[in-house]
């Protein structure tokens, strides 16, 4: 009786973590507390190694074997082409190590949005929607 009463709460935390878990992926989130005083040193185009959009930047880190990074891809490219002004800047997380740390990037694909000055406004980790990117960019782009 005891070892069935463990195992479903076991299931039940399992459960619970894996339904948090999945409503926060991918959701893009403004940037406060702590993150701030690191993440809001505005980001410049040697920073990126990359040009900065005119208006905003959507900055996607990813890695080599990460499936979502190439939907992620997709997304913010197919967003950037619509959107006057918008550039999207990819990173191989590896190959920007220093950048990581600074920016406090956990795991791939992590999506931060720029606004013209290379401040950090909105942040995701996991893919983004096509229409929660575009709303992000609503609060980057005056």
């Amino acid at each position: 009786m005891t070892g069935a009463l463990i195992a479903a709460a076991m299931l039940a935390a399992a459960t619970l973590f894996g339904l948090l878990w999945r409503r926060r992926d991918g959701v893009l989130r403004a940037q406060r507390g702590l993150e701030d005083a690191v993440v809001n040193d505005p980001l410049s185009p040697d920073d990126l190694g990359a040009e900065l959009g005119e208006k905003a930047t959507l900055l996607q880190f990813s890695s080599a074997f990460c499936a979502p990074c190439r939907a992620t891809r997709r997304v913010l490219g197919e967003v950037a082409d619509m959107v006057d002004g918008v550039a999207h800047v990819e990173l191989d997380a590896e190959a920007h190590l220093d950048l990581v740390r600074r920016l406090n990037v956990i795991r791939t694909p992590t999506v931060l949005v720029l606004d013209d000055a290379g401040r950090v406004v909105r942040r995701a980790s996991g893919a983004p929607r096509k229409p929660d990117v575009i709303a992000a960019l609503g609060e980057a782009i005056p």
